[in-house]
């Protein structure tokens, strides 16, 4: 069952208890903890080797800047990354995955756009070094763009939805919309 406000009721068709679906809804968590984990290991691992390249010596101050801060919010991101696993563990038993859940719900997105703030950075750093701070804003810009695009698909998503779910019965008559 479909509310009118969009969110799935309790009765979605799968016949899953309330901490059957938790444990679904944790499982799938985790899976997308993995990914985005995997990414941002990568992109940090990459950009701590790049203090030991001879280059590095030639970094301007916007660089050197951009760098570090880069650095510090990968391993911020990593960090936060293992909080969801970390409070489950913690509260392993205790009647509380919903909470959990939640917690890594948010966790989940705000990794999210911290691994695409960090791929953004970390375009802008290397095309400012190879090809100039121009190219190099232009670049990151429509990578940044290419990002938003498809964050933006769970709003257009939702809003067809509640469009589709407050639209009338077939064959009841409609008033004009003003």
């Amino acid at each position: 069952m479909v509310l009118a406000s969009g969110t799935a009721g309790d009765d979605d068709g799968r016949g899953e208890s309330p901490n059957q679906r938790m444990d679904r809804n944790w499982v799938e968590l985790l899976q997308e903890l993995r990914v985005t984990q995997m990414g941002v290991q990568i992109l940090g691992g990459f950009l701590l080797t790049l203090v030991f390249q001879a280059r590095f010596a030639h970094l301007n101050g916007f660089q050197r800047g951009l760098y570090v801060g880069l650095v510090v919010l990968a391993a911020t991101t990593i960090v936060a990354g293992m909080a969801p696993v970390y409070l489950h563990r913690r509260l392993f038993r205790m009647g509380l995955k919903s909470s959990v859940v939640g917690f890594g719900h948010a966790a989940v997105l705000a990794q999210l756009v911290s691994v695409a703030t960090i791929v953004v950075g970390t375009m802008l750093l290397v095309l400012d070094v190879a090809v100039g701070r121009g190219p190099a804003i232009a670049a990151a810009g429509a990578l940044a763009c290419a990002i938003i695009a498809p964050a933006l698909a769970p709003v257009v998503i939702r809003r067809r939805q509640r469009r589709t779910a407050l639209e009338p019965v077939s064959g009841a008559s409609q008033a004009p919309v003003l």
